[in-house]
């Protein structure tokens, strides 16, 4: 073994340098670092106990019945608009072929309704009142559930806020019965469209007139003589429109009894014939007028009646047309002979006083 080797396992190992042992103050201060973090943590996980709890049930509650009513209102606005304003119509070519086959035949009366000036505004009030009490209808109903849950959710039993609710509403019920039966009427005049603006009705007790407006408690009567009627709805037992889809024109003329009913029809024809062929009568036309026989027959006169279906609103004045050129007719063929000349009377002057 070499000297230098031998030399190198005989030396004495060297001394080890002692760890640094940690300060108190500095053992202290990681303790309350970990025991900050620690009651963070705690905190942390006591509140999303919390919060995913009945706080979190409730916000959640809110935002779905927040997001359905606005869907709700969104969709009933739109579909209301578009009928108020008559849009989304579509022509038969760009209809759909699957389309086409779940569409009805158009009626005379879908093309009436489109040619009266006033179909336009009747349907867009129509539509419009619906439209109002449908989103009046979701906020009562989505508030009320959206309501019944969160007391739910807070464990307050609504059993009996439903039971004091039904009792309350028994009791209103009853004082303002016949205000809900006013705008329960209004809904169902409205939905089942029995008269609109525009339409010539008779509601009963004289009231009877030109519709003006349409409201959920109230129907507004304009009569032939300017009076304003105000009807309430609940109060309408019954109503006759008169110029709903279409009407019909209804002319009685009268002759003498002993008159000659060939010669009485042939006349009535031709008057007939000739409203049909004035231009400025036939466009108001839906079907060609014609003659009824022998009506009704007295002593004195029979009665013919002349009838045509006519657009609503204008069968008086194809009415007194026919009335018109059946009594030129009836001059015309001698059966209405004119009144003789008679010279008028004179009246005397009394004697002076």
């Amino acid at each position: 073994m070499t000297p230098v080797i031998s030399t190198l396992r005989t030396a004495a190992p060297a001394a080890v340098t002692p760890a640094p042992t940690p300060s108190p103050s500095a053992t202290n201060t990681e303790s309350a670092v970990e025991d900050t973090i620690q009651a963070a943590a705690d905190a942390g996980e006591s509140f999303w106990t919390w919060f995913t709890g009945w706080p979190l049930h409730i916000l959640i509650i809110l935002v779905i019945g927040i997001v359905v009513l606005v869907l709700l209102r969104r969709v009933i606005a739109h579909v209301t608009e578009r009928i108020a304003t008559g849009a989304g119509t579509t022509t038969a070519e760009s209809t759909p072929t699957w389309r086409r086959y779940l569409q009805r035949t158009p009626f005379v009366e879908d093309a009436i309704a489109m040619a009266n000036p006033l179909a336009s505004q009747r349907r867009a009030q129509r539509a419009r009142t619906v439209g109002s009490v449908l989103r009046s209808t979701a906020n009562i109903v989505v508030g009320t559930l959206v309501a019944l849950m969160i007391l739910s959710e807070l464990d307050v039993q609504v059993g009996p806020l439903i039971a004091s609710a039904g009792v309350v509403g028994i009791a209103l019920g009853f004082g303002a019965q016949s205000l809900v039966k006013d705008f329960i009427s209004g809904v169902f005049l409205l939905v089942e469209d029995q008269f609109g603006v525009g339409d010539v009705v008779d509601l009963g007790s004289g009231a009877l007139g030109t519709v003006e407006e349409v409201q959920l408690r109230v129907t507004q009567v304009r009569a032939f003589d300017g009076t304003l009627w105000y009807v309430r709805n609940g109060e309408i037992l019954r109503a006759g429109n008169m110029t709903q889809q279409w009407s019909r024109a209804v002319a009685e003329v009268r002759v003498p009894v002993d008159t000659d009913v060939d010669v009485v029809r042939a006349a009535l024809g031709r008057a007939a014939d000739a409203v049909q062929a004035d231009p400025e009568l036939s466009p108001l036309l839906l079907e060609a007028p014609s003659v009824r026989g022998v009506d009704a027959v007295n002593d004195i006169t029979m009665s013919f009646t002349l009838h045509a279906q006519t657009r609503p609103g204008d069968q008086w004045e194809v009415s007194r047309e026919l009335r018109r050129r059946a009594q030129a007719e009836l001059r015309t063929a001698g059966v209405l002979v004119p009144p003789a000349d008679v010279e008028p009377a004179v009246i005397e002057p009394g004697p002076e006083a």
